[in-house]
């Protein structure tokens, strides 16, 4: 059987027979055995093994046998004399499933650019970095399923292909069955989507909160965590066509379950990753961010800051800080904005609530003074927003007077409408953009180098 690398580094015993599988990092050749490092991507750190040229076709394997190599090694563990690990593994047998040229194998060096990594993703992830990077990735999904699971919520699986813009910015891929070089056109040049697959203009979706409000309806708790798209012709370090996020919706609910949730959601995640991947963490803290591991401690064991959007801006204001984006009430705060907030004034995660009108979503609830809505954003330190939410919009007149106010057609919601006519309650949710949570935890400087196959403007080679 098989053992995870990972598993012996933290339990294995010395005299413990043992096979393992995996990937090379290095080898060292000396006079009678040889020192390879193996990886199994199950930790940062691999195993050391020693061959000993009494093993069977020592000289032909380790001909064979360079960095990048894939191979089965057989043998027994023992204390190792080398500082810093604890076991090594004698070996018994090797077998080599592959080679790697190390003529034209690109994963020579101990480090490479993450520029030159992204053209070659389908490799690197067998670096240390990107390893690390993938590893929390998946500790933070099981911890976000953990998390709603254990509260009773359901998983929904929202519609990749929707019909509605719920953000209602516009930048949405459009899906079409047609032959491209035959478009039908109606009488006035327009394109006839009447006549494509599904008899109307269709597109990738921007969010499932939309439809987990349908589902919130009938299950009271419930949440989403899949792909959304979004068409922005934007080529930076924070952007991405296509991303993951992660959108609980609650029955019964007002904005301040809402953001009871959130808080508790964010310590939660940040817990299990540290608890699930320490060396990692450890690693970015020393590599990547010396402010990895005092970041995840900020958010784990402070309570979060509570201010409204009008003191938020009177804050600002007073600051006597300059910023590039001047400062007043009814302006959609700027990232340098919101860092201020959460870096230098409260320093630590801050939730903004009751946001003008006019700079949010149809969907969130209009308040008394008909000026502001009951909407939530929990602002970071060293990124901005990470989370944004509100209490929806459950009173069908103000909703279909909100839609008509931001110029949207109210006909294709008219499925939205009807939660209001049937049964309606007062309700709430919030957003969370995964890649964005993961690139806050390891301190990665690029959001594309913390999803294993990014999507942006001209990249998608796989």
């Amino acid at each position: 059987m098989t053992q995870r690398i990972i598993d012996l580094l933290r339990n294995g015993q010395p005299n413990e027979t043992v096979t393992v599988k995996g990937w090379v990092r290095t080898k060292r050749e000396q006079k009678e055995f040889t020192f390879i490092e193996v990886n199994d991507g199950s930790s940062m750190a691999g195993l050391q093994v020693v061959v000993n040229q009494d093993v069977p076709g020592y000289a032909e394997t380790m001909k064979r046998i360079s960095t990048g190599a894939s191979v089965e090694i057989a043998g027994t563990l023992v204390e190792s004399p080398a500082k810093g690990q604890r076991i090594e593994l004698r070996t018994d047998s090797i077998i080599v499933y592959g080679e790697a040229d190390p003529e034209t194998y690109p994963l020579q060096k101990k480090r490479h650019s993450f520029e030159f990594l992204r053209e070659i993703a389908h490799l690197r992830s067998r670096t240390n970095t990107l390893g690390a990077v993938f590893r929390v990735r998946n500790a933070a999904s099981a911890a976000i399923h953990q998390f709603f699971q254990e509260r009773g919520f359901l998983w929904i699986h929202t519609p990749i292909i929707s019909a509605s813009d719920c953000e209602g910015a516009g930048e949405m891929f459009t899906v079409t069955g047609f032959d491209l070089n035959k478009v039908p056109l109606t009488a006035d040049k327009q394109v006839d989507y009447s006549k494509d697959f599904f008899g109307r203009q269709a597109y990738l979706t921007v969010s499932g909160q939309l439809e987990a409000e349908i589902m919130a309806m009938a299950f009271s708790n419930v949440y989403t965590f899949g792909p959304t798209f979004r068409a922005e012709n934007s080529n930076t370090s924070r952007h991405l066509a296509e991303f993951w996020m992660v959108e609980p919706e609650m029955a019964f609910c007002d904005l301040e379950g809402d953001m009871n949730l959130a808080e508790e959601f964010l310590k939660s995640v940040f817990q299990h990753v540290m608890n699930t991947c320490p060396e990692d963490m450890e690693f970015f803290n020393q590599r990547i961010d010396n402010s990895v591991l005092a970041t995840a401690d900020n958010i784990i064991n402070n309570e979060f800051a509570r201010v409204t959007y009008t003191e938020a801006i009177a804050l600002l204001e007073k600051s006597g800080k300059t910023f590039e984006y001047p400062v007043e009430w009814g302006l959609d705060m700027q990232s340098e904005h919101e860092r201020y907030l959460a870096e230098e004034y409260f320093k630590k995660p801050t939730i903004v609530t009751d946001y003008p009108a006019h700079i949010k979503a149809f969907y969130m609830r209009l308040n008394d003074d008909g000026k502001t809505v009951r909407a939530m954003d929990i602002l970071a330190p060293k990124i901005g927003e990470i989370i944004g939410g509100s209490q929806r919009e459950e009173r069908l007149d103000v909703l279909e007077q909100r839609i008509q106010d931001v110029g949207l057609d109210p006909a294709p919601y008219w499925w939205y409408l009807d939660l209001r006519r049937y049964g309606t309650v007062p309700h709430a949710g919030f957003g969370l953009g995964f890649e964005r949570l993961v690139q806050f935890m390891t301190g990665m400087g690029n959001i594309r180098d913390v999803i294993p196959f990014p999507r942006a403007p001209q990249e998608v080679e796989f």
